[in-house]
């Protein structure tokens, strides 16, 4: 996964589409710093500011917002690149087993990079793996194996980690009805409970949450671990590789022979695909949809959701070649490591620098409400920029 991969076809030309995807992927995640959470709150009566800011969070526990797609896309793309990557590698010349050890060595780096973002203002390293950046590392040496083989062996492995994964956590017994959740940390009056079959998946009293009350505890800590507040897990990493292998398959799809049509109807029927059968799993009660744990409804709901959005960009780019108006996402998509980390170290420090220099009155002008979005805009340009000065001098962060 490198910020300006060889993403070329067999012919040579290099898919902006790709770029430009991952550029909108990363903008997403740079728009946190608009806070539309914070002027919704000020402004409880307006509706726009509502869905704005509906759209800008993650759900609670079941269900789904834009906000909730930027992690699952941003590791879909990691599939996306592979084959151009292994392609570009042994064309100048790199054996399997050199490609291999690079691999290794990004994931560890990918893992380390994200326990250190997530380490930002502890007292001491935070040793936890939901970052996404750790995630993908996690799952990275598997999907890398797997991108040497057939296409029936991923779809195979993809099964096997849907099926297996759903399994595991159906058969690890239920919450007891005297359970603590307010131990966990999970509210007496929390409105999202799950019951039933489906209370397999409920908030920090699951397989993963039991899984990372012994693992986490194995590495040093202020005090010991005993829930994610948002319910976040380690083992989350096992469907995210789901997700990378169906990214993995449009991205032997984009490189493969096949025209500008097939590859659009092969992504288009993929990911019709995958939102009927997520939403049929979830409705049906086999499975329901929760980001959060990544149950596998949700890799497959998802999933179906990146490759409508590959088809889009796909469509609208490479195969109209209307490439200007995605040029600033494609800045951005050329640098996405780059800017996840600046998102990460930069956009409070920016947010704080123009509160100091232009004074906090300065971003009233439509009212008090509507002052950090007004700040927001401003980070983000100046998070663009930077990116941009890079991009114009061929400036890219790999991995």
């Amino acid at each position: 996964m490198t910020s300006a991969s060889g993403a070329e076809t067999k012919t040579g030309t290099r898919l902006t589409s790709i770029d430009a995807f991952r550029g909108f992927v990363m903008f997403l995640m740079m728009a946190e710093a608009l806070r539309s959470w914070e002027v919704a709150k000020a402004l409880p009566g307006s509706t726009f500011w509502r869905i704005f800011s509906s759209a800008q969070t993650h759900s609670e526990w079941v269900g789904c917002s834009l906000h909730d797609l930027i992690q699952p896309s941003f590791s879909f793309l990691v599939g996306v690149a592979l084959p151009f990557s292994i392609a570009s590698r042994r064309a100048r010349g790199q054996s399997d087993a050199d490609m291999t050890w690079h691999a290794v060595g990004r994931a560890l780096i990918l893992i380390l990079l994200g326990v250190f973002l997530r380490s930002i203002d502890h007292p001491q390293t935070n040793w936890t793996f939901e970052d996404t950046l750790t995630q993908i590392g996690l799952g990275y040496p598997v999907l890398f194996l797997l991108g040497f083989r057939s296409a029936r062996t991923q779809w195979i492995a993809f099964a096997i980690v849907m099926v297996g994964y759903w399994a595991a956590w159906a058969l690890y017994p239920l919450p007891s009805a005297t359970f603590d959740y307010a131990r966990v940390g999970v509210p007496a009056d929390w409105p999202y409970h799950l019951h039933g079959f489906a209370a397999h998946w409920e908030k920090n009293a699951n397989l993963g949450s039991a899984f990372d009350q012994w693992f986490l505890n194995l590495f040093p800590r202020a005090t010991p671990f005993v829930a994610n507040d948002g319910g976040y897990l380690t083992l989350n990493f096992i469907p995210t590789l789901g997700t990378m292998l169906l990214g993995l398959v449009a991205g032997r799809w984009l490189r493969g022979p096949f025209s500008n049509p097939d590859r659009l109807r092969r992504m288009v029927i993929a990911g019709a695909i995958g939102i009927v059968v997520g939403l049929a799993l979830h409705y049906l009660g086999v499975c329901p949809l929760v980001k959060r744990i990544w149950t596998p409804t949700w890799t497959l709901f998802s999933g179906g959701c990146c490759f409508l959005l590959m088809a889009f960009f796909y469509a609208m780019i490479d195969g109209r070649g209307w490439k200007r108006w995605a040029f600033p996402l494609t800045v951005i998509g050329m640098n996405s490591i780059a800017a996840y980390c600046f998102s990460h170290l930069f956009g409070e420090f920016f947010q704080n620098a123009l509160n100091t220099n232009l004074s906090p009155r300065f971003f009233t002008i439509f009212g008090n409400a509507v002052a950090p979005f007004m700040n927001g805009v401003l980070v983000l340009l100046l998070l663009w920029l930077v990116l941009f000065w890079m991009y114009r001098r061929k400036l890219f962060l790999k991995i």
